[in-house]
C-alpha cells in the first residue's frame, strides 16, 4: 500500500511503540533461539533492526553489571537530604575547631612562648 492510499502524508511519523522491559527480553530469547528469522520477528513486532541492536547491547550490559557484583553487603546510599545535613554538621564542627586551635594558640602566648612542659 502506498503513501498516498493510506491518507498519510509523507512526512507524518509513525507512531512510536514503547515495549515493556518484558516484550524487550522475550523479542531477545526469541532472536536468540527461536528457529524463526529475525527479519520475521521485526516485521512481526514492527520494530527495526537497530533497535534489537539496541535491545541486545542492554542485555549484555546488565548481565554484566549483574555478574559483575559481588555476594554480601551491599553499598549504601544516603538520601540528598540526609547528605546535607551531615555536610552541614561537619562544617559547624570544622569552625568549633578552628575557633578552639585560636583560643590555644592564645593560651599558649599568654604562658611565655607556649611551652606546657616547666
Amino acid at each position: 500500500m502506498s503513501v498516498t492510499q493510506s491518507n498519510q502524508s509523507p512526512y507524518e511519523r509513525k507512531k512510536r511503540r514503547l515495549l515493556s522491559p518484558e516484550k524487550k527480553f522475550q523479542l531477545f530469547l526469541e532472536s536468540q533461539t527461536s528457529a524463526t528469522p529475525v527479519g520475521e520477528i521485526l516485521r512481526r513486532e514492527g520494530i527495526y533492526s537497530t533497535d534489537l541492536a539496541r535491545i541486545r547491547e542492554k542485555v549484555r550490559q546488565g548481565v554484566l553489571e549483574r555478574l559483575a557484583d559481588r555476594p554480601g553487603a551491599k553499598k549504601k546510599t544516603v538520601s540528598q537530604a540526609d547528605y546535607d545535613a551531615i555536610k552541614q554538621e561537619l562544617e559547624q564542627k570544622e569552625r568549633a575547631l578552628a575557633d578552639l586551635s585560636v583560643e590555644l594558640a592564645v593560651l599558649r602566648k599568654k604562658t611565655n612562648g607556649g611551652s606546657w612542659d616547666r
